[in-house]
Formats: C-alpha cells, sequence, structure tokens
C-alpha cells in the first residue's frame, strides 16, 4: 500500500490493481461467489470467542519468509527446514521463538479435481506435511497463508479460500498446521467480518488448536470487532526495510493499546530486523517498540545470512520478556512532544518499562518521572537498562541523552533494594552540533545525577573523528555530583579544513563510581555534521547538501518522483498533468533536513500528489524552521493540480521539509516537493 500501483506482486497486506478491482474497490452489496464449501461440519453450539480458545495468551513469536524472499525462488522447503534448524542452534527457541510460517506463493496456481489445494512441487516436493512434521520434529510448529478471497495477493492468482473455507480449514489440519495467517485480496466485496467469522468457524470445527490471524490490514478497524474473531489482528498496511515505515506503522499502533491484551493482540506488522534497509540504531528501536506494543515478534529476515549483530538484536532475552509479559498490556503514550516519545508499559510484577524513542536526525534529551510512568511514590527505584544490561537507582526521574532514531528502553520498579546499585547519570549536550569544516564550534556536555545517592569522582570525556580537535575549556572533572547536580564542562570542537560534508560521529563518556565504590562506565553517541553554509541568493534545494533524510518507500530521489523502492528508479515529476524538471520526490512519512545557517529568508515549492500513484495518495506538506512549523498545506489528493507552499524560514539554521500520511496511513503516498527553492 505504498509504492506504484502498476507492479503486478504485493507483499502480503498491500493491494494491487487486480485486487482493488476484483475486491477493495467493488459496489456495496456486491454478493459472494457461489459457494463451493458448505460449512455443514460446523459444530451446532455457539461458537467461543477466539480470544477464549487458549492460544497467543502472549503475542506469537516466530518468523515469516515475506520481508526476505516475497516469492521468489529461494522460498522453499530447504529455507524452512534450515530456519527451523537455526531458532534451535541459535537459542532461538529457547527465548520464546516457536512458529516457522509460509507466506504466499507455497501452493500451486490451481485446486486439484477434489478442489483440495496442493503444495508447489518445486519449492515444496514432499508436501506440506512433511515439512510441518520436521519443523514438529524440532519442538516448534508451522505456519500457512491463505487469503480471504477468491485469490491470494501474489499476481499468478494462487487460490484463496472465499467459498472453500471449512475444507481449506480441514486440510491445514490434516496437514499439522499450527497457526495461520488469513490475507484480504480478491475478497469480492463481501463484508470482512463474516469473512473471517466464517474461517474462525472452520479452524474450530477441525478441533486443532490453530493461532487465527487476521491481515486485513486495519481497513475495517478490526481493534473494534475482532476479539471475539482472531488471536491477532493487522492494525496497518505492510511494513517495509525503512525508516519511515516503521515509524508510520508504528504511530498507527500505538493508539490502539485499549484493544490488545492476552489471546487478542493489535499486530503492526513483522518485524525487518536484518534485512539491511535500517541502520542496527533504528532496528533496535523497532525491536524496541514492538515489544513495547506487544506485538507479535516474527522474524522477517533471512536467517542463514544474518550478521551477529541481527541476532543479538533478535535474542534479547530482556527486551523479549517485555512482549511476553503474561499481564498483555500494550504500552501507552506518556508524551510525545517534538519527536520526543516517552511509552510506558505496566508489568505483571508491578514494575513499568519505559521507552525513550527519539524520531528525530540528531540526540535529543528525553525524560520523565516514575509518577508519570505510573509507578507508586517511593524514596527511590531501580531502573535496569535492558539493552545495556545495567541497574541503577534513581530518585524518580528517569531521563536520557538519546541518539538520532534511538531508543533507550529502562525496566523501573519500586525496590526496596536500590541502594545496593549504583546511582544513574544522564549525559547530556547543550549547543548545535553543527560546525562547517576548518572552523571551532562550542559545545557544552552535563553529566547529570539522577539517583538518590551521590555519583563520586566523576570525570567527562569527549572523542571524535581522527584529527578533529577538541578541547576543554572547563575541567572535566569534580569529586562528586549530588542528587539532581551535575558536572558541567564546554568544549571547543574543530573539523579539519578540507573536511566533506556530512555526519561524523562524536562520544560523550563518563566515569564515576557510587558511594559503596563500584565504578561505572557510561557513554552516549551523537553525530556532528559538518556543513557549508548555503549559496547566496537563489538556489534548487535539490542541489544542495542534506542533514538528514528519511523515507517511507525507498530512498528521497533528486529531480525525479519516489518511484519504487531502489535509488534512481522515479519518473519525471508530474502532478496534476504538469511535469517538473526540479525538485525531491518522497514517499509518507518523509522528513529531509536542510542546513541554512541563519543566512536564508524563504523556502517556495509547488507540491502534490505525484501522477504515477494513479487515483491513489493523500499527504499533508510541512516546512518546519529550527523546530518550528512555518508553513503547512492541509490534505491534498492526486485529484488535485500542484499547490504553491512558502514558509518564511528568517534566521533558521536548519530547514525541515515534511510529508505526513493525511491521516490516513501510507497507501501510495507519492509526493513531490516540484520548483523547491530557497532564498538566502
Amino acid at each position: 500500500m505504498r509504492h506504484l500501483p502498476t507492479r503486478t506482486t504485493r507483499t502480503s497486506g498491500r493491494t494491487v490493481i487486480g485486487a482493488l478491482a476484483a475486491g477493495l474497490l467493488c459496489a456495496a452489496g456486491a454478493t459472494a461467489p457461489a459457494a463451493a464449501d458448505s460449512p455443514t461440519t460446523a459444530p451446532a453450539a455457539a461458537i467461543s470467542p477466539q480470544s477464549d480458545n487458549g492460544l497467543a495468551l502472549t503475542p506469537p513469536m516466530g518468523f515469516n519468509n515475506w520481508n526476505s524472499t516475497h516469492c521468489r525462488a529461494e522460498f522453499n522447503e530447504a529455507m524452512v527446514k534450515g530456519i527451523a534448524d537455526i531458532f534451535v542452534e541459535k537459542g532461538l527457541k529457547e527465548a520464546g521463538y516457536q512458529y516457522v510460517n509460509l507466506d504466499d506463493c507455497w501452493a500451486k496456481p490451481q485446486r486439484n479435481a477434489d478442489g483440495k489445494l496442493e503444495a508447489d512441487p518445486v519449492r515444496f516436493p514432499n508436501g506440506i506435511k512433511a515439512v510441518a512434521d520436521y519443523v514438529h520434529s524440532k519442538g516448534l510448529k508451522l505456519g500457512i497463508y491463505t487469503s480471504a478471497g477468491t485469490k491470494t495477493c501474489d499476481s499468478v492468482g494462487l487460490p484463496g479460500a472465499l467459498g472453500h473455507e471449512y475444507s481449506d480449514a480441514q486440510q491445514f489440519a490434516d496437514w499439522g498446521v499450527d497457526y495461520l495467517k488469513y490475507d484480504n485480496c480478491n475478497n469480492q466485496g463481501v463484508d470482512a467480518k463474516k469473512r473471517y467469522t466464517t474461517m474462525r468457524e472452520a479452524l474450530e470445527a477441525t478441533g486443532r488448536p490453530i493461532v487465527y490471524s487476521i491481515c486485513e490490514w486495519g481497513q475495517n478497524k478490526p481493534w473494534e470487532w475482532a476479539a471475539d474473531v482472531g488471536n491477532l489482528w493487522r492494525t496497518t498496511g505492510d511494513i517495509s526495510d525503512s525508516w519511515g515505515s516503521m515509524l508510520s506503522i508504528m504511530k498507527q499502533n500505538l493508539p490502539l493499546a485499549a484493544a490488545a491484551g492476552p489471546g487478542h493482540w493489535n499486530d503492526p506488522d513483522m518485524l525487518e530486523v536484518g534485512n539491511g534497509g535500517m541502520t542496527d540504531t533504528e532496528y533496535r528501536t523497532h525491536f524496541s517498540m514492538w515489544s513495547v506494543m506487544a506485538a507479535p515478534l516474527l522474524i522477517g529476515s533471512d536467517l542463514r545470512k544474518a550478521t551477529p549483530e541481527t541476532f543479538e538484536i533478535l535474542s534479547n532475552r530482556e527486551v523479549i520478556a517485555v512482549d511476553q509479559d503474561p499481564l498483555g498490556k500494550q504500552g501507552a503514550v506518556v508524551s510525545s512532544t517534538g519527536g520526543r516519545w516517552v511509552v510506558a508499559k505496566e508489568m505483571e510484577d508491578g514494575s513499568r518499562v519505559v521507552a525513550l524513542f527519539n524520531e528525530t536526525g540528531s540526540a535529543q534529551r528525553i525524560s520523565t518521572t516514575a509518577k508519570e510512568a505510573g509507578l507508586p511514590e517511593a524514596d527511590a527505584y531501580t531502573t535496569r537498562d535492558l539493552w545495556q544490561h545495567t541497574t541503577y537507582n534513581t530518585a524518580g526521574g528517569i531521563s536520557a541523552t538519546v541518539p538520532a532514531h534511538g531508543t533507550v528502553l529502562l525496566r523501573v520498579a519500586a525496590d526496596s533494594k536500590w541502594a545496593a546499585y549504583p546511582p544513574a547519570v544522564e549525559l547530556g549536550l547543550n549547543g548545535s552540533p553543527l560546525v562547517e569544516a576548518g572552523r571551532s564550534a562550542p559545545l557544552t556536555t552535563t553529566v547529570t545525577d539522577l539517583g538518590r545517592t551521590p555519583a563520586k569522582d566523576v570525570s567527562a570525556t569527549l572523542t571524535g573523528p581522527s584529527g578533529w580537535q577538541i578541547e576543554a575549556l572547563s575541567p572535566t572533572g569534580t569529586d562528586a555530583v549530588p542528587t539532581g547536580r551535575a558536572l558541567t564542562t564546554r568544549w571547543q570542537v574543530t573539523p579539519p579544513a578540507g573536511t566533506a560534508t556530512g555526519t561524523y560521529d562524536l562520544k560523550l563518556s563518563a566515569q564515576y563510581r557510587s558511594p559503596t565504590g563500584t565504578r561505572v562506565r557510561s557513554s552516549v553517541p551523537f553525530q556532528a555534521h559538518v556543513v557549508v553554509a548555503p549559496p547566496a541568493g537563489n538556489s534548487y534545494l535539490s542541489d544542495l547538501p542534506q542533514l538528514s533524510a528519511s523515507n517511507g518507500w525507498g530512498p528521497v530521489e533528486k529531480d525525479t518522483s519516489n518511484g519504487e523502492s531502489k535509488a534512481g528508479d522515479g519518473n519525471p515529476m508530474t502532478i496534476g498533468g504538469t511535469v517538473f524538471a526540479k525538485g525531491l520526490g518522497v514517499h509518507a512519512d518523509s522528513a529531509v533536513e536542510f542546513y541554512t545557517g541563519g543566512a536564508c529568508s524563504a523556502v517556495t515549492a509547488q507540491v502534490g500528489v505525484d501522477d504515477e500513484t494513479g487515483a491513489n495518495g493523500t499527504v499533508s506538506f510541512e516546512i518546519w524552521a529550527d523546530g518550528t512549523k512555518v508553513a503547512s498545506t492541509g490534505v491534498l489528493t492526486n485529484a488535485m493540480a500542484a499547490q504553491p507552499i512558502t514558509a518564511d524560514v528568517s534566521g533558521a539554521q536548519v530547514v525541515r521539509l515534511v510529508v505526513t500520511d493525511g491521516g490516513d496511513g501510507i497507501n501510495y503516498d507519492h509526493a513531490d516537493w516540484a520548483n523547491l527553492r530557497i532564498g538566502c
């Protein structure tokens, strides 16, 4: 639901033209096809709510091949068996992963003479039951896929289950299937609740426990009705392996916390961790936020090719324990000002897991308190960093400087043993990390004691790339920092003349000891940006270097439309039939930042939804100057001609161009900043 409608395939949950024509855009009142499978085997007694079937009492954990293979030939029996082997060999089974799930393209294009589904003989020469038996022999479970329509979502048009629910459900049970993902393509306009309820009843009739995953993309608000139908339901369109896509889906899923609980979960789609489109920092955020949201954890990368970093993220048992907490509460948003998110999740033992999540492209201080997170008043608290695996005491403040696109994940408790742990400290940065090559820039760092006990023998160190000059202009150490106080150090940072524009890693480190003598080392990474002042006069912004860029689908494109997921695959920017030669092609949710150095006055553009989306796409354009929104368009659609936008950015150091999804999720939201100019 995020790319060109001319594609012939779709990720499960992403609609293609055929599916739209056959199902989602059918006129209201369309009737179902003649039933090929009557529910004669349905039990006479009323069906129990699916959330009461005793399954998925914690969010399902496992693997699904789609995000890494789609329908390519590499999806086959050998891959599935290999994943099962890795689950056991790498300790993922022991960590809680149990389902090995097949997605679309496992079946032959036609049913057999008896109306039964058959496995693709090339991909699965021994059939699905043999694969299930192998997976079961490892102490794991097998999942399978079909669609609540006449065909599945692949362009080949493999058989769907609409009208065949009872026979297909029985066939899955006979094969030993333990999990069904039920998609939404080619649904013939039949009411979603009716289609998904019929399959629930068919699964119930088999007598086999099968976890039921409703994949209707959130189009009919399943969080309002599906708790008595399925064990989990998709709340969004498909995820893709990009920061913008993951962020957009997270934002759509977070407000739905009240609908989730044991046996019935919000599903913001599968994990992309390890597929290569995001950094490890972003993947840790992805895994952290899915766990805080009590989301299913279905690995979407090919573990046969996974890096040690990918395994480290996916196997973090302290984070997994957040997702798998028996209380089953989805985390709720405490605050989200300026891209600085605080999300708190209540745990069965009374503790709270607090995610400090930084949406922005630069390091940010994010803070809350134990009280705001929902904890009772106490003299002090313990706080456990779930990625650093360290425990501290805090007087009640919960705060951290969080790297760009990063998440600090803390488990906080009113614990009488708090004094056994060293005080928590917050490492902070004041001042702009924007520097010009060969010129000095001031930075100020802080080491603040958040604990109930003092931090002693405190020292701070700031390091950067080889050749950079970093000089302390004030003391870097002190004998003690009491509760609520800070060691403040002023620094002068100078990159060498000739340093290329771009981002460079700096690191602030602190050492201290607790009153009991425990030595503690802490550090926080952040990025300095080497920038050049924009030229005087009027310039096309697409010709100037970007400070940062994030995009909902594929990269931001220069002087073309967004196109597809690969760089350079865009088309001439076209809005309402008018072609533009210069600008940026993006996809919601998108943000692109430029350094303006206080020397520019205005940004102008012609904006709109690119014609390559067909009839799809709703977006809104915004221009921000140093964190303040200075212009916006409201919601624009593909039916609208290019709209002018102008913003006063006088004195701003950074200009940020934002495209949102218009409030309806990302659905082919290809947006053009055409004739994008800045006056300096």
